[in-house]
Formats: C-alpha cells, sequence, structure tokens
C-alpha cells in the first residue's frame, strides 16, 4: 500500500495532462502479454507485424530491453506531462535525462527483475549510450503509435475534461475517489492498495495524473524527490479504442439519422466535448456541431457545462434508439 500526502498547494496542484511518451513505453507491455490486454488485440496484431520487420527490431530493442513485462520501469522514460505537450518535447526531455538520474531509475528497477544486456549497458555508460535509448523510442512512436495516435489522443482527452470537470464540481475527494477502485482519499493524502509501498510527501508540488490507453490494473506512480510527481491511471471507455465507426451503407441507424448523426450517438454513451467526437469521427467541428444540434433538438442527446467544456451525452430517447439500432 502506498499513501501520498498532500498540502493545501497540493490540493490546488492537482492537473491533467496527456503524455505520448508514457503510451509509447507502456505499449511494449501490451504487445508482449496480449493476453493481458485483449482489448488492444486489433493494434498488438499490427505492432507485431511491425516488430518482425529487421529494420524496426534493431533500432527498438534497447527500448524493448527496459519494458519488459513485470518489470518497474525507469522514471525517466516516463515524465510528467504538461497540458498539451507532444512527443519531440517529451524526446527532448528524456534525452536531457542527467546521467547520475539514469543510473539511479535503472538502479531502482533491479528488484523486480534483473538488467538484461543493454540496461547493464547503460548503466555502465549512460551519456553514451542514452541517445541510443531515445532513438529507440522515437522509432517505435513512429512506426507503432503514431498511425493510431489521433484515435488514442481522442480519448485521452475526453478522459481529461470528464475528470477535470468531476474536480471542478466535487473537489480533490470525489476525483480520487472515482479515479480508480483501488484509491481512497483520507482528507490530506491519497492512500493506494498498491504491491509498491510508498510513503511520499508532494511537499508543495502538486501531482500530474495522466490518462493511460496501456495502463489496465492499478495507477502507476512516478514519485521521486527531485521531479514532478505524477500517476497513470487506467483511461476510461478503453473497449472503444479500436471500435470501427458504423457504415453509413450498412448501419439501420445511420440510414435512419444519417452516417455523421449515427457516429456521434455511438460515441455518445460517456459525456464528450465536440472537439474530442471530431478527432474521433474525422468529421469537422463545424460538421460535428451540426449534427449536435439536430440531434439536441430531436431530444436524442443532452448538454451540459463543465468549467470551460460543453459535453455531449445520450438522453435516455437516444440510447434506446442506439440499443434497438444495435439488436439489443
Amino acid at each position: 500500500m502506498s499513501e501520498l500526502r498532500f498540502t493545501l498547494t497540493d490540493v490546488a496542484g492537482v492537473r491533467f495532462g496527456v503524455s505520448p511518451a508514457n503510451e509509447t513505453v507502456m505499449s511494449l507491455w501490451a504487445l508482449a502479454e496480449p493476453a493481458r490486454y485483449p482489448v488492444h488485440l486489433p493494434w498488438t496484431d499490427r505492432a507485431r507485424a511491425t516488430l518482425r520487420r529487421p529494420e524496426v527490431a534493431g533500432r527498438v530493442r534497447p527500448l524493448v530491453e527496459l519494458t519488459l513485462p513485470r518489470r518497474w520501469l525507469p522514471d525517466f522514460l516516463t515524465p510528467a506531462a504538461r497540458p498539451g505537450v507532444e512527443m519531440p518535447e517529451q524526446l527532448d526531455q528524456i534525452a536531457a535525462t542527467p546521467p547520475d538520474v539514469v543510473v539511479r531509475d535503472l538502479l531502482a528497477t533491479a528488484p523486480s527483475r534483473p538488467l538484461r544486456p543493454f540496461g547493464r549497458a547503460l548503466l555502465a555508460d549512460p551519456a553514451g549510450l542514452l541517445p541510443q535509448l531515445v532513438e529507440a523510442l522515437r522509432v517505435w512512436y513512429d512506426e507503432a503509435i503514431a498511425p493510431d495516435w489521433p484515435r488514442m489522443r481522442a480519448l485521452l482527452d475526453a478522459d481529461v475534461a470528464y475528470r477535470a470537470a468531476q474536480l471542478a464540481e466535487g473537489g480533490t475527494g470525489k476525483l480520487f475517489e472515482r479515479l480508480h477502485p483501488s484509491l481512497r482519499w483520507l482528507g490530506d493524502r491519497v492512500v493506494s492498495d498498491d504491491p509498491f509501498e510508498r510513503d511520499f510527501d508532494l511537499r508543495g508540488r502538486g501531482l500530474a495524473l495522466n490518462p493511460s490507453v496501456f495502463t489496465h490494473q492499478r495507477v502507476l506512480w512516478n514519485l521521486l524527490e527531485d521531479s514532478m510527481p505524477a500517476g497513470a491511471y487506467p483511461v476510461r471507455a478503453v473497449g472503444t479504442l479500436w471500435e470501427r465507426g458504423p457504415e453509413p451503407a450498412g448501419d439501420a441507424l445511420a440510414r435512419v439519422v444519417g452516417g455523421g448523426r449515427a457516429a456521434l450517438l455511438h460515441l455518445l454513451d460517456a459525456a464528450t466535448t465536440t472537439t474530442d467526437l471530431a478527432r474521433l469521427t474525422g468529421l469537422s467541428a463545424g460538421n460535428v456541431s451540426q449534427h449536435l444540434a439536430a440531434l439536441h433538438a430531436a431530444g436524442l442527446v443532452v448538454r451540459s457545462r463543465a468549467g470551460r467544456h460543453v459535453l455531449y451525452r445520450n438522453t435516455e430517447v437516444g440510447a434506446a434508439l442506439l440499443r434497438a439500432a444495435r439488436g439489443g
């Protein structure tokens, strides 16, 4: 069990971000043990074929050796994400990791499993071999993550909007109690039911929270005395990530309300913003707004405001229509 102790400054410093570096690193867990990540099988099938290509396998091997299943990750590989951060910026941040931090983080993983050859070499020459690891991370992102990143990013951004609304409406306690079943809020601390046994004082630095597609069992903490505290938690609605959108020609609902509006109804089981709907469907924001206005006028969706965001969700009528179209 771990405990994270908060001051009032830390409570005010809880913030959200999306980390492409985290997703790139953690995706290799799903690739190595696909049976534990069945929801991602459409992706793992493609990613395995990518990793079998000789020109990819050799360049990615350093990263693969450091991300074996059931191994603790070196914390410098999963930096806390600021809002709007992109992969090139995170690669630069990782490349600038001081050698002593690389060594410290590698040694911290040793209790879980011994280091593989590249890990041992990196431990002996962190300054010389860190660029090779950063290149492996860049190649894997470009080859395996970037083609699906708009879809992943839309799901992650939608979760951020949802959690930010929870925080604004119910405060820190409500946020953590609903973030994951393993977490409890005790007024001035978060208690995490995990095997890590950490007792950590945030000391006014706040906490960066990153939803993750490839984190599925518990919240993973990045807690070091000299860096930004962070936690990666399982994203909501991950089961929708690889669903194909409804085909207008073959979908009964699409024939009634139109392909674009049917696509939106399929995505509005959870509250979602116009921006996220545009990313998920590939429609322009203007088209999404027009479709939502028509669905709202018909009583099929409802809208609510959460801070600066307007969220849309199916009404009971819209949900019933959707169930009928799905054969339920």
